[in-house]
């Protein structure tokens, strides 16, 4: 047989190209992986962050660094993520309110719209909120606090984590639905303006589930309504707002959750991997428990799934922002 050293030169390249091709998702990781969340420190996603990079650091044989960048209701997490190198080594966990609301009140000088900064991972969860006030507002039921502001105007105060972030939103859509006047607070984070609940320098707002629960559970606030569809399990004896008797509120629903994405051009083999690897850590009986244990239910799936529910939430927020006249 004769040999070409011309051809086995040509197919040798071809072998290295096809290899070298490959090679970065094979050999991922090989450095520390950082997870960004724009939740603040001791914030529900940065919580969630923290229960899910411990796990993967054990799976990747890396370290998994999370780091909490509050500020402009996640934007700047998301930005920094955005432009970070698309190699799997910077990658982002955040609300949904984070990257489907906040990029219409945050992008008015670049259009910056997430379906095209952001490569959808995996959605890890979802959940929903509860409105709850101190216990120096007299109201025990949703109905009783709608009377109070009905009477005086203007006089009751609602916290939010900032203006579009969910906490916000929700708040909106009460305070629309029960025809209502009361004044808005934002802060930079949600467990500023939880804080200042506390504290009694605010009258409600609509919490977090799994970081109001401590101080529901203390009677430091009083929960008088959840959000979501149906009442959760870390508060059963609390009705939904739709469970609240007031016609125009029985079909109001929030929900909200939890979606980890990467910059665009990330190689689709390390999304691909991520996805199984945090999927499986998701859907671990040790991580189902502590998901439980914060009233948050669990939920994975496909990256084009979450892509879907990005899409959805950002297309109909859009429109109620512009309705509220909240949009850019």
């Amino acid at each position: 047989m004769t040999h070409h050293p011309g051809r086995l030169c040509c197919a040798t390249l071809v072998l290295l190209f096809i290899f070298s091709g490959q090679a970065p998702a094979q050999s991922y990781p090989v450095k520390p992986v950082r997870i960004f969340t724009g939740s603040g420190p001791g914030g529900g996603s940065d919580l969630t962050s923290r229960a899910i990079a411990e796990r993967l650091s054990k799976v990747l044989g890396q370290q998994v660094i999370v780091e909490s960048r509050p500020g402009a209701t996640g934007m700047i997490a998301n930005r920094l993520v955005a432009e970070a190198p698309p190699d799997g080594y910077t990658l982002l966990l955040e609300p949904s309110s984070f990257v489907a609301i906040s990029p219409h009140l945050n992008a008015s000088q670049d259009n910056w719209d997430p379906r095209k900064r952001l490569v959808p991972i995996i959605q890890v969860s979802s959940y929903g909120l509860v409105l709850e006030t101190h216990p120096s507002v007299p109201a025990r039921t949703v109905q009783e606090l709608v009377n109070i502001a009905k009477k005086q105007p203007g006089v009751l105060n609602f916290a939010s984590s900032g203006i579009g972030s969910n906490l916000h939103i929700s708040a909106e859509l009460f305070r629309i639905e029960t025809n209502i006047k009361v004044t808005h607070v934002p802060y930079r984070t949600s467990p500023n303006a939880l804080v200042d609940l506390v504290a009694g320098r605010a009258d409600f707002m609509f919490g977090l589930i799994p970081v109001s629960y401590p101080f529901i559970k203390q009677g430091r606030l009083r929960a008088l309504a959840v959000s979501s569809a149906n009442r959760n399990s870390l508060l059963p004896e609390v009705p939904t707002v739709a469970e609240a008797g007031l016609p125009n509120l029985s079909k109001f629903r929030v929900l909200s959750w939890e979606g980890v994405f990467a910059p665009v051009g990330t190689p689709p083999a390390i999304i691909s991997q991520l996805n199984s690897e945090i999927g499986k850590i998701v859907e671990s009986a040790e991580v189902r428990k502590i998901w439980d244990s914060k009233g948050v239910e669990t939920v994975t799936g496909t990256p084009e799934a979450l892509g879907r529910q990005l899409e959805e939430d950002y297309t109909r927020v859009g429109k109620l922002l512009n309705d509220l006249k909240l949009g850019k």
